[in-house]
């Protein structure tokens, strides 16, 4: 169990730490779910440019309320924005953008990680819930910066991040970086290292959370970010 003295991070938290991670000029699709948040948080000043697979470059934050855009959604069917200087391109060109090696990150949700770095983020094998592959493969793939966004546990309490997948992958050993509600991993030849945890979690907390074994970098930080505010 997650310990009482900790407050996990919001979904919105989560979204804030892993855009804090992307450069000025980088190329980044968002996928479904948490990740699409991410374009609201990039720090002022700083340019990234934004990919949706259904066909935008130069995907904007979320619409201020009353100012949405029925036209304009996202890979989620969520009502996005474009930025000065973004268009709109077909289908089959934002996936030539994928296969052909020009995203720098692409941030994604996942069921599963392993430590290794692979990815199940497509199915459950639940028939109440129909796959849904989407973009996923051609990402995992086809970017040359693989991080996940997702929830340390499932609601069970259960880990997400386990030793081997137990759904069908969508790649292997493609994660690099791993943002949950309680920590940021990186996925290493050397094994999962812990480079931020929220603060009052302890690596012993983590690892009960945790099927295969972290390691706490030599140089790991408290994760605390800002104020969770509405994106």
């Amino acid at each position: 169990m997650i310990p009482e003295s900790c407050q996990p991070l919001t979904r919105e938290q989560m979204a804030w730490r892993a855009a804090q991670d992307l450069k000025e000029g980088d190329y980044v699709n968002l996928g479904i779910g948490i990740p699409t948040l991410a374009a609201s948080y990039v720090p002022s000043g700083r340019e990234v440019i934004f990919h949706s697979e259904n066909g935008i470059l130069g995907m904007g934050p979320k619409p201020a309320p009353g100012e949405e855009d029925p036209y304009m959604i996202d890979a989620g069917k969520n009502n996005t924005t474009l930025v000065a200087g973004g268009c709109f391109v077909h289908h089959a060109d934002a996936f030539l953008m994928i296969r052909g090696g020009h995203l720098d990150v692409s941030l994604l949700g996942a069921f599963e990680v392993s430590e290794k770095g692979d990815l199940a983020n497509w199915s459950t094998e639940d028939p109440a819930f129909p796959p849904g592959v989407g973009g996923a493969m051609d990402l995992a793939v086809g970017a040359k910066a693989i991080r996940v966004i997702m929830e340390h546990t499932s609601k069970k309490g259960e880990p997400r991040i386990l030793k081997s997948c137990t759904y069908p992958l969508t790649a292997a050993g493609c994660v690099k970086r791993i943002y949950t509600n309680l920590a940021v991993i990186d996925v290493t030849p050397q094994g999962l290292s812990v480079i931020e945890m929220i603060p009052g979690m302890t690596l012993e907390a983590l690892q009960a959370l945790t099927e295969p074994k972290l390691q706490l970098a030599s140089n790991w930080q408290a994760l605390a970010p800002p104020q969770a505010r509405a994106a």
